[in-house]
């Protein structure tokens, strides 16, 4: 798969591309099949509220599950990273973003660059971002919020967020805020399930607490290019992964047929099990 002359352009313009109805259902349901057991293992990975305890982000799905390892390397997903990226490119980061209802807790406002650079020592911005909403994401259960063109400003002085929610997080100031969006505009991301969306390094997004009814939960894969690899390994490998060999695709058809599929390359070790409580560490 591979984006179009327009899709590129609103890429480029915009900051972000979204593609609705990229994976069908069948695809989908099997993305959700894996959740439950994944959400119910008691491990570091598993970063969960403060409040509600339930599973806000889970981590390193490509090494837990086989679904999620073939994903990763789906030609829907791999196709336009790579077109948009023009060089080998490498995992740096896979994850399930869940509001759960009713308790689902804000994203601060950000650039994924500055946890990228302060964290990871990323020397450049070309990370992508690439998403594909495994449940309905709609205006009410708390959908990502872009400030279209944002991107184009660059990297801009971000500050380490430890105190609003439970995921400490590189934000911006309301300042810099109100003035990105005067001159932008928000707009909010929001399609069935399957669908893809795509969105840069320094692409200034949040997402508001999650009111409705209605889980929402967003796979999330990371691709950087290999010569833009980390220089510093302050977090986890299960958080930013050091393995820079490149993607290659699988079949198009991998998800429902995994025939031709090479078998796993490595998984997570069963003594990095640990109680969600010591994590110490986040994206």
């Amino acid at each position: 798969m591979k984006l179009t002359d327009k899709q590129l352009e609103n890429f480029r313009e915009s900051g972000f591309v979204m593609i609705p109805n990229v994976f069908s259902r069948e695809e989908v349901a099997l993305m959700q099949g894996e959740l439950p057991r994944l959400f119910a293992e008691n491990r570091a990975e598993n970063y969960r509220e403060k409040q509600s305890r339930e599973v806000r982000s889970a981590f390193a799905l490509h090494l837990r599950s086989d679904i999620y390892r073939r994903l990763v390397k789906h030609p829907r997903l791999i196709g336009p990273a790579l077109q948009l990226s023009n060089e080998e490119i490498y995992i740096m980061q896979t994850k399930v973003n869940v509001k759960a209802a009713f308790s689902g807790e804000v994203w601060q406002w950000h650039q994924d660059f500055s946890t990228h650079k302060e964290e990871d020592g990323v020397p450049r911005p070309d990370a992508l971002n690439i998403h594909v909403f495994i449940d309905e994401v709609n205006e009410f259960n708390g959908p990502l919020t872009f400030i279209p063109g944002s991107h184009r400003r660059g990297p801009l002085n971000s500050a380490l967020d430890t105190e609003t929610t439970s995921y400490p997080l590189w934000t911006l100031d309301q300042d810099t805020i109100t003035k990105l969006i005067a001159d932008g505009g928000i707009v909010s991301a929001k399609g069935p399930p399957g669908s893809l969306l795509i969105f840069g390094d320094t692409l200034v997004h949040g997402s508001s607490i999650n009111m409705s009814p209605w889980r929402r939960t967003i796979f999330s894969l990371i691709t950087n290019p290999i010569s833009n690899a980390q220089t510093t390994n302050k977090r986890p490998e299960w958080i930013h992964h050091q393995d820079t060999s490149p993607i290659t695709c699988l079949d198009d058809n991998c998800l429902i047929d995994p025939s031709n599929d090479e078998g796993p390359s490595h998984t997570i070790e069963t003594d990095s099990i640990q109680s969600v409580e010591t994590a110490g560490n986040s994206p």
